[in-house]
């Protein structure tokens, strides 16, 4: 059996007594917003190893964001995998993807652990990427063509590749990035909005997660830099006629809204400066106006340059769009995902949680970075449109929603990636016998079109409905796990994902493997921790796999039901 080296993608950046002195960490965490660089007195960058991926240092970020990879970290070692063979590539998540390389090297050092890996293990890597990183891992498979000549790219990929595992991807941005520009989001942080705000717009990297409509496209570097000899201007925007002819650029709703005086040529939006009172009198006076923009309007820099006259500091982001995004040498990375040349990818996420797909903004009166307010904000929930405020909102719901921090448009973007024939399996979350399992063969599939099963749910069941190639170009297979109710932060910690991923590692790796994706007829118990007690039978639930066996120190009946054969021999069941 091949062991494949696994590669973990992980924003990650430590800072020792995170939150001991507010300002100094301040100091110590922004970047000049125009060229990016560090502060004088003070610098970050990013722990190295498994301990930057594992779990965040202690203090006031604990409980459930302590822990990161912690448990696939457990997973693999358990069953056999070598911690060395484990490899984190953390990155400073606080830059733009060309400042990645110019600062850090990271493209370069990553093409390199790559290719020491091949030689060390033998075999290419598996890929794992969260969130933000598989953004950095799709940047590094467009700047890696550039390095490589063109014949050679793909057997570079094959050779060092295995498989790209996209967990929670963010394929077509999240509507949270404008949020947290406009505003500030603190993830949970102990500090305020406004600090958070200005924070994030300090950083490169604050714009690499805005939304962007799914029709408009930029030029094709790779071909320009061979063709034209040389890369010299930005990535100009083309985008297709379904966008002006169809609402929303893809996305359930508008995702800004946001009121502006009618006088434009005041400071009408308070900066640090003191504010005249014939200055706010006007505007007091002044009729505001609700302006509306799309994906393609925050992408393109539309909001941000309308906005700018009433809120000066947000020149920075239109700099660092036109700099770092539509200027980048290498990618617009606001611009729709291809599918990976990658043999086999696996594209997996949550879904059905209310997730905010637009806002209401408009001025608070107070001095930057406080300068707006959230008045409303618009969710996607199970199928329909909803409001804070109760009011009703017009759009263009998709069947299911998101993760609660990315929607379900941008989620299930990957779909587009899968062959014109598709099957579909349903199946619950929980070990099972294979009586609640749903399968639907050979479905036809469209480019641009969402897939949507017609299978039943029963009530009170989480499902994970599986959609895998049953046609693909020769020697590919691409498939996409949908995961009922798994949050966007928390997805790479639950035991059904372990479980899912480590049963297809095992498959893939084992030589005896003879299906094409690992079977879904049923699930039992890998773990002496997935034995439980069933109180109404009073017995080890799956009783066939689990058995009650005491040592001392087990403090209820759950920790007494133990396996009766070794993991291993489970595993054989689903080659």
């Amino acid at each position: 059996m091949i062991i494949y080296p696994t590669l973990l993608f992980f924003d990650t950046l430590i800072v020792v007594q995170l939150f001991s002195a507010v300002n100094c960490w301040l100091k110590c965490m922004l970047l000049e917003p125009y060229n990016q660089t560090d502060h004088p007195e003070c610098k970050s960058r990013p722990d190295s190893g498994l301990s930057a991926i594992t779990e965040l240092d202690p203090g006031y970020i604990t409980g459930p964001l302590s822990s990161v990879w912690k448990e696939w970290v457990k997973w693999c070692v358990e069953f056999g995998i070598e911690a060395n063979a484990i490899i984190a590539v953390p990155y400073d998540w606080r830059l733009p993807p060309s400042m990645l390389e110019e600062r850090d090297l990271y493209f370069h050092k990553l093409k390199l652990t790559f290719e020491t890996a091949l030689k060390l293990r033998g075999g290419p890597s598996l890929v794992f990427a969260h969130s933000m990183g598989n953004n950095v891992f799709r940047y590094f498979l467009e700047w890696l063509k550039l390095e490589i000549a063109p014949k050679h790219y793909i057997q570079w990929l094959d050779e060092h590749i295995h498989a790209y595992f996209a967990v929670g991807a963010p394929l077509l941005g999240s509507t949270e990035a404008v949020r947290a520009a406009l505003s500030g989001t603190t993830f949970g942080l102990p500090v305020s909005e406004g600090t958070a705000r200005l924070m994030f717009n300090a950083f490169g990297s604050s714009l690499w997660l805005m939304p962007f409509s799914k029709y408009c496209k930029a030029d094709n570097i790779y071909w320009k830099h061979f063709f034209e000899g040389k890369v010299c201007c930005p990535h100009r925007q083309q985008c297709d006629e379904a966008e002006y002819t169809s609402e929303y650029s893809g996305w359930p709703t508008d995702l800004v809204i946001i009121e502006v005086p009618s006088v434009r040529d005041m400071g009408a939006y308070p900066s640090i400066m003191d504010i005249t009172e014939n200055i706010t009198s006007s505007m007091e006076c002044g009729k505001p106006t609700l302006l509306s923009f799309s994906a393609r309007e925050v992408s393109d820099g539309t909001l941000f340059k309308t906005i700018e006259d009433y809120d000066p500091q947000i020149k920075a982001l239109v700099y660092q769009l036109e700099k770092y995004y539509q200027g980048d040498p290498v990618l617009n990375p606001l611009t729709p995902w291809e599918r990976p040349p990658i043999k086999n990818v696996f594209c997996i996420y949550g879904i059905d949680s209310k997730t905010e797909v637009g806002y209401y903004f408009a001025p608070s009166g107070k001095p930057y970075p406080d300068n707006w307010i959230i008045t409303d904000i618009i969710y996607e929930f199970e199928g329909s449109l909803l409001s804070r405020s109760g009011n009703s909102v017009s759009g263009k719901p998709n069947n299911s929603s998101g993760d609660g921090t990315v929607s379900y448009n941008s989620l299930s973007w990957c779909k587009n990636w899968l062959g014109p024939k598709v099957n579909i399996t349903r199946a619950p979350q929980a070990e099972h016998d294979g009586s609640d399992l749903q399968t639907v063969m050979n479905i036809d599939h469209h480019h641009g079109q969402d897939i949507l099963p017609n299978m039943t749910r029963s009530p009170h069941v989480k499902y994970i409905t599986y959609y895998e190639d049953a046609e693909s170009l020769p020697g590919w297979r691409t498939a996409v796990w949908e995961l009922d109710k798994a949050n966007h932060r928390n997805i790479v910690r639950m035991p059904v994902l372990m479980r899912e991923l480590w049963l297809e590692m095992w498959h893939d790796m084992h030589p005896e493997s003879k299906s094409k994706f690992v079977t879904k007829a049923f699930r039992g118990p890998l773990r002496n921790e997935d034995c439980r007690w069933d109180y109404a039978k009073a017995r080890c639930g799956f009783p066939e796999h689990c058995e009650y066996r005491y040592i001392f120190g087990d403090v209820h009946l759950g920790m007494s039901c133990r396996l009766k054969n070794t993991s291993t021999n489970l595993l054989q069941q689903y080659l």
